[in-house]
């Protein structure tokens, strides 16, 4: 999670190599995928796929949905009939929670809710095990948004699938996730399981951003951290930690030192020289389902 510009979505197509990373790897199974040519990725888009934000543009609109659907399933590969491709775009039409009627109507035929869930059946085509889910319910209505979500934990729980979920909706992240990372300017800023990170978060940023968070209850009266200053240009980064500009617990050692993402606890880990030192008041915001 992370603001907008914070480089959610650019990880994200750095793993399926949607844009090629400058440094780094990306290791799937012990492979560094960065060193594969285009060819040899082949086998890893089948297993990897990407479920983008906006469901008006990631589906061909002169494209059939049993179209679409098929040449997903052929894309699985091994030799797939015409009418094995049919079976299975309807099979998966059908988890998605529409119906064969729908096989053969056109994109713009459907809401967006509708061409989400179309979208979530075409990753799924090609029996992948590891999907990046880009903000998939930024563009759909509150109570749509519940129905697309809850459809994705269930698929996740009956194919026994993994999820890299890009959100900058903090109440999402804490129905999806299993573990949060949160990134600013581009840097990993904060690892931990979700209720360790929405109870006790040890990075300043971090805990701005919970502080941030309305409480629906008129009985529950706190100080808001209200974060000054402006995010800085991604070209011309700040020196040191890249948060020390805007953080008031920032000392000389943030201006000039780069702190890495170093353990503080069991499980947790946290981008800051005096992450131990701070004492950040908990949070009570994160209530386990």
């Amino acid at each position: 999670m992370g603001e907008s510009g914070s480089g959610k979505t650019t990880i994200g197509r750095c793993i399926l190599r949607l844009i090629e990373p400058t440094s780094g790897q990306i290791l799937v199974d012990g492979v560094d995928i960065t060193k594969l040519k285009r060819k040899q990725m082949a086998p890893y888009h089948r297993l990897m796929q990407i479920i983008f934000q906006d469901p008006y543009a990631s589906l061909d609109p002169r494209q059939t949905i049993k179209s679409a659907l098929a040449e997903a399933v052929r894309a699985s590969g091994g030799k797939q009939s015409a009418d094995d491709a049919f079976q299975r775009s309807k099979k998966l039409i059908e988890l998605v929670g529409l119906n064969e009627d729908h096989l053969y109507r056109f994109p713009h035929e459907f809401s967006g809710g509708q061409r989400q869930r179309i979208a979530v059946a075409r990753a799924l085509a090609t029996n992948a095990e590891f999907l990046i889910l880009d903000e998939p319910t930024s563009f759909l209505d509150v109570s749509v948004q519940a129905q697309v979500l809850n459809l994705l934990k269930n698929i996740q729980k009956e194919f026994n699938l993994t999820y890299l979920f890009i959100s900058h909706n903090l109440s999402v992240i804490a129905h999806m996730s299993d573990r949060v990372g949160v990134l600013y300017l581009g840097k990993m800023m904060e690892v931990a399981d979700t209720e360790t990170i929405y109870s006790n978060p040890m990075h300043p940023y971090t805990h701005a951003l919970m502080e941030a968070i309305p409480v629906p209850d008129p009985a529950v009266r706190r100080t808001r951290e209200v974060l000054t200053g402006e995010v800085p240009g991604v070209v011309h980064l700040p020196p040191g930690c890249v948060f020390h500009d805007r953080c008031k617990y920032a000392t000389q050692k943030c201006k000039d030192e780069i702190p890495s993402l170093d353990v503080q606890s069991e499980g947790h880990q946290a981008a800051c020289w005096y992450a131990k030192d701070l004492n950040l008041q908990p949070l009570t915001l994160y209530k386990k389902a």
